[in-house]
């Protein structure tokens, strides 16, 4: 069979066909393109590298974190060798124009691309995803290693150590994560230290992102009256673990061993019976399990204990550590054990950021159709192979311009 050459037609920048294998398919040029406008980032004249392509490039940095600036982009262009032959060159910016063309392109594009694309993913026939016909997804947080600056430093700051301060700068972020898919969506960052930049803080913008149909769980560090009235008001059903001397009183005992209380914001709210919430709560043991704390507290909207078993609500709340399985990923398979975000000030920290949080969507987003086709649990998959086949693949997979045909003729050969 004759085979088909693609030729560049005249006119036909070499930065339009960047491949980007499965990024260029989860983030589409039209919607960067679209975003750069609203924010004021589009290129306002021709550059070796658009605003578009520094978009994609931020978050191709995250696969190839022990890699230069400039082999990053020197992978990204390997494609357009198979267009226009092997034999010609290809110029790549040095790395002073990659940073200056970052600086120009900012953070807040880069947030608003994740915040508008990265969310669950997961189907009704998405294994491991749904308990009841809810979709399973988990808050929190932890934290990530920036490079060493005094502008980092004095932005984020440093966490304590044993002795005196932490080697690096480091920021804090907060995620939900979509228990079945290991998708992470609604992230936030703040500094590591100062008032105001717990994880409870951070989660008070990540839980608008909760959807009526959900079931959230979270750990006992992130509850507080204000943070629950804020997650039940999106409408999706919580299961929160909360501390043992919280006073819960039994007002209503229930058939599977659970009971309903009602929570306040204040003493003074307690005592004149004003802004309650009513709460199931769940109390239970592990025996013979090391380790295991002597007493587990839970808390829930869900009242209706037929819905949702006591014995089913006390198993399902252990699900809460896929996030841990997710950031796993996030910070030692795709980073990289001991890899420092290489950004030396805090608005590039933060577009590295989530670039980082898009390229994992990325790659989680290529495994899950894998699942759906295989009939597998997500699970199942390796995310470390899966990184390295988009690794390998990268520079073979060409992203076409919005022009398509009219931007490229074929010929027989």
């Amino acid at each position: 069979m004759a085979r088909t050459v693609a030729v560049l037609s005249s006119g036909t920048r070499t930065t339009d066909l960047i491949s980007l294998g499965v990024i260029a398919k989860t983030f589409s040029r039209e919607q960067i393109e679209r975003i750069l406008s609203e924010t004021g980032r589009n290129s306002k004249r021709e550059r070796s590298l658009p605003a578009h392509v520094v978009m994609y490039y931020v978050i191709a940095l995250a696969l190839f974190m022990e890699a230069s600036y400039g082999e990053v982009l020197r992978c990204l262009v390997e494609g357009i060798r198979w267009l226009i032959g092997s034999n010609v060159d290809i110029p790549v910016a040095a790395k002073s124009s990659i940073s200056e063309a970052r600086t120009r392109l900012g953070w807040e594009p880069v947030k608003k691309l994740h915040d508008e694309v990265v969310a669950p993913i997961a189907t009704i026939e998405t294994k491991g995803a749904y308990y009841r016909g809810r979709k399973l997804v988990s808050l929190d947080g932890s934290t990530l290693d920036v490079a060493d600056t005094e502008k980092n430093d004095k932005e984020f700051g440093r966490p304590s150590a044993s002795r005196g301060k932490s080697a690096y700068p480091q920021i804090r972020f907060v995620s939900l994560v979509e228990n079945g898919t290991h998708v992470l969506f609604g992230s936030e960052l703040g500094p590591c230290k100062g008032k105001g930049t717990g994880e409870s803080t951070l989660a008070k913008n990540v839980v608008v992102h909760l959807k009526p149909g959900m079931l959230c769980l979270a750990d006992r560090l992130f509850y507080s009256y204000e943070l629950w009235k804020q997650a039940k008001e999106t409408k999706a059903d919580l299961l929160w673990r909360v501390k043992n001397d919280l006073v819960l009183p039994r007002e209503q005992e229930l058939p599977d061993g659970s009971y309903l209380s009602t929570i306040y914001p204040s003493q003074k709210d307690k005592r004149h019976k004003v802004n309650g919430i009513v709460v199931r709560v769940i109390e239970y043991t592990l025996d013979g399990i090391p380790d295991a704390d002597p007493l587990y507290r839970l808390i829930t909207t869900i009242l209706d204990h037929q819905q949702a078993p006591a014995a089913e609500l006390g198993a399902l709340y252990h699900e809460r550590w896929e996030i841990e399985n997710a950031l796993g990923e996030l910070k030692t398979r795709l980073r990289g054990a001991g890899i420092v975000l290489r950004s030396k000030t805090p608005n590039l920290v933060k577009q590295e950021f989530y670039g980082l949080m898009m390229a994992h969507f990325s790659v989680r987003g290529l495994m899950h159709e894998a699942a759906l086709r295989a009939n597998k649990d997500p699970d199942e998959l390796s995310f470390l192979h899966a990184v390295r086949v988009v690794r390998r693949k990268l520079p073979m997979m060409v992203a076409f311009p919005p022009s398509g045909c009219n931007g490229i003729s074929q010929q027989r050969a």
